[in-house]
């Protein structure tokens, strides 16, 4: 194998957990590659709503880890292979991938290169771009572990999804129709509903605007039997309140204010934990036809703390840093 170590890269980096002012375009040294894992020439790198979570400490403190500064922060990506470990055997050098990097001691997709864990990463779906899959690792696990392995949603059940325009949910609302379920959905303003029917809803409205129990109440006169909740608040406490007896609702862990579950209705917490099971069902469920991975707005990767700012605004789908 070659080794690229003696290359330099450019990243976004941190020394020292903090604000935002603490991110720093620098120089660094390519890693290395160990024998489980894989180097990949970054493409595009997703800005997900909890990397400033992980820029001021917040995973590190979770998982329990010493973070290794300076940190190349970043969570998922997609790009190509440049080099696998000995030990890979389901990747190789040219192959288009796409995949997950959290609090990595080598680092994150915030950097022309990466290297990850070859377990964590996967084969981009054939109807995706390179650049489309640099937004779709965490937010599309995230999205299929709560509709299938938290929900067990099935055929013909009805299904509530909350912050449908976001990046989780507007990539649950496809899947939950892949998986033909009834998907009424909650959207976030005008533009996000008009998106959101696009992409094949039975019934959208806007949560700003309409009362989400009456709408619940037309789509699923006996009550709704799943909600995902990829926010909290209010708005899941409708949600919540418009399940049938025996219905269910679960939300990733990090959605704050999630109301408690009245008597007969079951509300379940989660992880988007990345798996080379996930990521075949996910795979197989995007291939079924057309998809779409939405980037609002793509960023230079020098302008990754402006990246970060622009969480706060109002967007449909994900926030992107592309390397060229």
């Amino acid at each position: 194998m070659k080794n690229k170590s003696n290359q330099m890269m450019r990243a976004v980096a941190i020394d020292e957990f903090g604000g935002i002012e603490k991110m720093k375009p620098r120089e660094l040294p390519v890693p290395d590659v160990a024998r489980d894992e894989i180097l990949v020439r970054v493409d595009t790198a997703g800005v997900g709503v909890w990397d400033p979570f992980e820029r001021e400490g917040g995973f590190a403190k979770e998982f329990g880890m010493q973070a290794e500064f300076p940190h190349v922060l970043g969570s998922d990506g997609a790009g190509t292979v440049e080099e696998v470990g000995d030990a890979v055997q389901n990747l190789n050098p040219g192959d288009r991938v796409y995949g997950i990097n959290l609090m990595s001691p080598k680092g994150g997709f915030y950097a022309e290169y990466t290297v990850m864990k070859a377990n964590n990463a996967a084969l981009i779906p054939q109807a995706l771009s390179t650049r489309d899959a640099g937004v779709l690792a965490v937010d599309g696990v995230t999205a299929l572990n709560g509709l299938d392995k938290t929900l067990q949603l099935k055929a013909g059940e009805s299904i509530l999804i909350l912050g449908a325009s976001g990046g989780i949910g507007h990539l649950a609302v496809q899947l939950a129709k892949r998986m033909k379920a009834r998907v009424l959905a909650v959207a976030s303003g005008q533009d996000g509903v008009a998106f959101v029917k696009r992409l094949g809803a039975d019934k959208v409205i806007d949560g700003h605007r309409e009362d989400i129990l009456k709408a619940a109440r037309e789509f699923a006169p006996k009550g709704l039997d799943a909600a995902l909740l990829t926010a909290g608040g209010n708005a899941a406490k409708q949600a919540i309140g418009a399940l049938r007896e025996g219905g269910r609702a679960a939300y990733p862990n990090g959605v704050e204010d999630v109301p408690q579950a009245p008597d007969g209705v079951k509300v379940m917490s989660y992880n988007g934990e990345p798996s080379p099971q996930a990521f075949a069902k996910l795979n197989a469920l995007i291939n079924g036809g057309p998809f779409e991975v939405h980037i609002a707005r793509t960023f230079k990767l020098d302008d990754a703390a402006e990246a970060q700012r622009a969480l706060d605004d109002h967007y449909l789908g994900k926030l992107a840093l592309v390397m060229r």
